[in-house]
Formats: structure tokens, sequence, C-alpha cells
């Protein structure tokens, strides 16, 4: 487990990886960093993740019992994706090629204590090769922000919830010589970007006509300039849901406001519906959907499948019609029952 700003990390190697076994290295990492989280961005193995899904994951009951214990909330990085989690994959790579490489350990119990002392002893106080700064540094400055433990450990024998929440995405910023821009700043704003270097002075990089001052550990951001933004991102959903209809739009904040950032996948999914089904279908359904207790964009979508099946065999089963060129009149059919009534009787009497 990596933390996104300083980079601190906390490993230790299992022989299972069980569901509670999964459970328990969170504890002992949120226990190392002295606080927990808000987010915890994981990758869809089966002990978190039950079921991938891009807009509302289904996660291990277990998992989302002992994070909310802990006051934190799951977000599952996209299937074949690692780039959503690329501070814990840089650390995992770096782990593996500095603290491990060429060596062997007589038990899983030693490599733990090594990986412990690497990390106090070298991995902790290094400078960060892409911040340009200590670690342990950032990390006295991240602390604070971390969410206070509770008095009291997860008990795994009680029975957790069903359902959870999610969601965090992260970007990095490019290096020019040690020296940090946003890699949009640099494609749509500095592409003829110069920098000025001076004996005295930190360099200065031109972008445009606006002069911007690097200098190492520190990058300046306009907010136009940033790829994603949480609440900028929020808005932007909710307005294109406003556009489907007042129901919609009143689903959309009822699922953001219940989950949280987790909740915008569930915007998303809701955003794109107008690609398979009729606004007004959506609108309706999400009508329906506001009836209920908990209203789930799953829900939703249940909803609007039903509907389109319903649609879809009537137009198989067409409506049997009264009136049509190839039809009699109705009189025509009950003078022939009557004739062949008057002939049956006839015959009957006179065989």
């Amino acid at each position: 487990m990596t933390l996104k700003y300083s980079g601190k990390s906390f490993r230790k190697v299992v022989w299972k990886a069980d569901q509670e076994t999964w459970a328990r290295l969170h504890e002992e990492a949120f226990r190392a960093f002295g606080g927990s989280v808000t987010y915890v961005v994981l990758d869809n193995l089966k002990q978190g993740v039950l079921e991938p899904n891009l807009y509302d994951p289904l996660y291990n009951p277990l998992y989302v019992a002992m994070l909310a214990h802990y006051g934190a909330a799951a977000d599952a990085a996209r299937v074949v994706d690692p780039n959503r989690k690329g501070t814990v994959e840089n650390a995992i790579q770096h782990t593996q090629s500095t603290a491990l490489k060429g060596r062997k350990f007589e038990s899983i119990e030693a490599q733990n204590v090594w990986l412990s002392h690497w990390e106090e002893r070298w991995a902790a106080p290094r400078i960060h090769g892409r911040k340009k700064r200590q670690v342990l540094a950032m990390f006295a400055e991240e602390k604070p922000a971390l969410k206070a433990l509770p008095a009291t450990r997860f008990r795994y024998s009680a029975k957790p919830p069903t359902r959870s929440m999610t969601a965090r995405w992260c970007r990095c910023c490019a290096c020019i010589t040690q020296r940090f821009r946003h890699p949009r700043a640099i494609s749509s704003r500095c592409a003829s970007m110069t920098m000025t270097w001076r004996s005295s002075t930190p360099p200065v990089g031109f972008c445009g006509a606006i002069p911007v001052r690097f200098t190492p550990g520190h990058f300046e951001m306009l907010e136009s300039d940033r790829i994603f933004n949480p609440s900028r991102e929020t808005v932007r959903l909710l307005g294109k849901v406003a556009k489907l209809g007042p129901n919609s739009l009143q689903l959309g904040r009822e699922i953001f406001l219940r989950l949280g950032r987790p909740g915008q996948k569930a915007l998303y999914g809701l955003s794109n519906l107008p690609r398979r089904y009729a606004k007004q279908d959506i609108e309706n359904a999400a009508k329906q959907v506001l009836g209920l207790t908990q209203p789930t964009y799953h829900a939703l979508r249940r909803v609007l499948e039903h509907r389109a099946a319903e649609t879809e065999h009537r137009a198989v089963m067409p409506e049997l019609q009264q009136i049509g060129p190839h039809i009699r009149d109705i009189e025509e059919y009950h003078a022939f029952f009557e004739n062949a009534q008057r002939f049956e009787d006839e015959t009957t009497i006179n065989p």
C-alpha cells in the first residue's frame, strides 16, 4: 500500500491471499501509517471486487465492512488499466528491483523483517525520483490529513453488509529537466516553450506570454490544465444528466449524495444511457426508480431492459385486427352460422 502524496509505503509478504488476509493487511497498513485514508484504489482481484463493472462494481462485503470501520471507501481501477493506480505499481516495481532483487530468505518472516528494515533505512529517507523531495518530509506533511484510527480493530466475526461504494483517479506531471509541467499544458500551451538558465536564479519557463517559474520539487498548474478534478467532473456529469429530464437529475443527485465520489461511476453510466435508450424512456424509468427505498443505477438499468424486452415482444407479436381489406363484415359470419345451424336442424328432422 502506497500513500499518494508522499509515496510512503507499507510492504508485507503472505503465503495466501484470502478475503480475511486481504482485509487484515489493510488494517496493518493503516496502523503502520498511523491513520486511515478516505479512498483506497485497488485492483480487480477477487478478494476485493466480486464483480468488476465500469460504473458500479460489486465489492467483497467483508472488505467493505472493514474499510467502513476505518472510515474509508473502495475505488476499483478499470480492468486492464494500471495507469489508474500508477503510484502503487511503481512502488511494487521499486521494491522488486531494489529491495528483493538477488536476495534469498530462510523464511517469510525473515523477508518481512528485511522489508520493514529496508523501508525505514532506505526507502523512506530517500529523495523521491519524480517529486525531488524526501519521502519522510512529505509524509510528515501528509500525516495530519490521515483519519484517526478507531479504538478497536475490526471484528471479523460480525456479519458484513452486502453492498458498498467507490472513486479516485490520479495523474502525474511531466518532468522537464527536473522541473515539472502538466502534460496537457505541454501539449496545448507550451509547444514553443523556452528555458532561460541563470546561475543565480532558478530556471523560468515561458508558456506563451505568461512566465512560469520552476523550482525542484514544485509545479504550477492552471485549473483549466487539470485533466481530472472530481468536483468539476461531478458538475459536468450532472449537467449531462439534467438534459434527460428532472427525474433523471433527481436520481443522479440522490445517488451521488448517498455514495459520494464513488457514485460518480453511476453518474457516468446514467449519462451514457441515451446511447441505447430513448430519453423519454429513461425519464419514465427514473420516475419509477425514485419510488424505491434506495434508488440505484442497477435498478434503473433493470427497468429499462425490462421495458425494452416488452417492446420487442410486442413488435414480434402484432396485435389482432378486427377490420381490414381481407376480413369480412361480422354480419356475414353471423348469417353463415345461422344458415349452417338451420341446415343441420333440417337434416336431423328429415334424414
